[in-house]
């Protein structure tokens, strides 16, 4: 039985794949805090964030699913507001709906840069 750690010195085999590194607690706090900044942009920022670093540091795993649940919330209040443009609450609630998206994406980034976990008063959290 051969060892799967073994190098092969097939020169055709490729190399098996490096795994990444845990996260020092900075840079889990600060990738945490990135995930909840990365609102103001929309849903992708926390998306990668969350998939890149999930894995590599349980804040930034905490903070940027938090993040990202509360950003698909934001996207269905688009969805609506966007169906509501036919009447004139559509686009007043559009830019209720961006007001609220900033104001909250930078109250969590305040809070998560200092190491405390934050908790958006409403989100849909559909990742667990």
């Amino acid at each position: 039985m051969t060892d799967p750690n073994a190098q092969s010195s097939d020169p055709n085999v490729p190399p098996a794949p490096a795994t990444a590194a845990p996260l020092t607690p900075e840079q889990d706090i600060q990738w945490g805090s990135f995930a909840h900044l990365g609102g103001i942009l929309g849903f992708l920022p926390s998306l990668i964030i969350w998939l890149v670093f999930k894995d590599r540091g349980s804040f930034t795993d905490t903070e940027a699913k938090e993040a990202l649940n509360f950003q698909i919330t934001l996207i269905f209040g688009y969805v609506i507001s966007t169906i509501l443009l036919v009447v004139f609450i559509g686009a007043v609630l559009m830019w209720a709906v961006w007001i609220v998206g900033v104001v909250f994406s930078i109250i969590a980034f305040l809070q998560a840069k200092d190491g405390k976990h934050y908790r958006y008063p409403f989100a849909i959290r559909l990742i667990k």
